[in-house]
């Protein structure tokens, strides 16, 4: 049992080691065992197994490290036609083509949320949307609009959560999930970050349930609050054609 034991936490470990990647593209051993809070030396010992497997690979001119060959050759498999990263893409870019501003797709994952696809706005000012990127579900338009066609208990689940902003009323927060599920879209005009504007709407699959959300962002030069309204038409209508395209 203590075999076990060791075991999955060794793996546990390795798995963390690899979540560093998801804001940075090369880091240090230092950096990686600062992240997880584990010795250096323990760090090195998976480090060298995952190299050794190809998932990493360690720049001897710089001594970071940046996931390897194999990390690519897992996503590929994950391009199948039932992934709506890959099968929502066209129908994006011609939403990112109609409004010119960039076009974002997120699902929740346990308390947070995650941009799986995004297409760019073709403009010079912009607002660049990388993939990968996870944020909390407390603020934003796309947060908004999963929590708001969540299930109950996983509302409440996040308001109880130690990672609720103290400064969000939860019966004001209640409420305003309630006239998004009434609006059927969600807004953020520097909500999140200064100078940003968003609007998002969900995407609901064939059996009535919340799939993903769909967001337009962009600066707030160009989105005023009065156009984000105006815009969330165009999405909810874009929304409607995702979901039929969703197995």
């Amino acid at each position: 049992m203590e075999d076990r034991k060791l075991t999955v936490r060794a793996v546990e470990r390795a798995l963390d080691i690899l979540l560093c990647f998801t804001t940075r593209s090369d880091l240090g051993l230092t950096e990686i065992a600062s992240q997880i809070g584990l010795h250096k030396s323990t760090v090195h010992r998976l480090m060298a197994t995952l190299e050794d497997r190809g998932f990493v690979i360690r720049d001897a001119a710089t001594e970071k490290y940046r996931l390897g060959i194999r990390i690519w050759e897992l996503s590929a498999h994950m391009s199948r036609s039932d992934d709506p990263a890959i099968l929502l893409l066209p129908a994006m870019e011609r939403l990112r083509d109609r409004l010119g501003e960039t076009v974002s797709l997120y699902l929740r994952d346990g308390g947070e949320r995650i941009r799986i696809q995004a297409v760019q706005s073709d403009q010079a000012i912009r607002r660049v949307a990388p993939v990968g990127v996870r944020l909390p579900l407390s603020v934003g338009a796309s947060s908004k609009v999963l929590m708001a066609f969540a299930a109950d208990e996983d509302r409440e689940e996040l308001m109880n959560g130690p990672e609720w902003p103290v400064f969000i009323d939860p019966a004001v927060y209640l409420a305003q999930m309630e006239d998004i599920r009434v609006s059927g879209y969600a807004t953020s005009y520097e909500e999140r970050e200064p100078g940003a504007a968003a609007v998002s709407v969900p995407i609901m699959d064939r059996r009535g349930n919340i799939a993903a959300a769909l967001s337009v962002s962009g600066p707030v030069s160009r989105l005023s609050q009065e156009t984000l309204h105006e815009y969330a038409p165009v999405l909810k209508e874009a929304a409607v054609q995702m979901g039929l395209m969703l197995p």
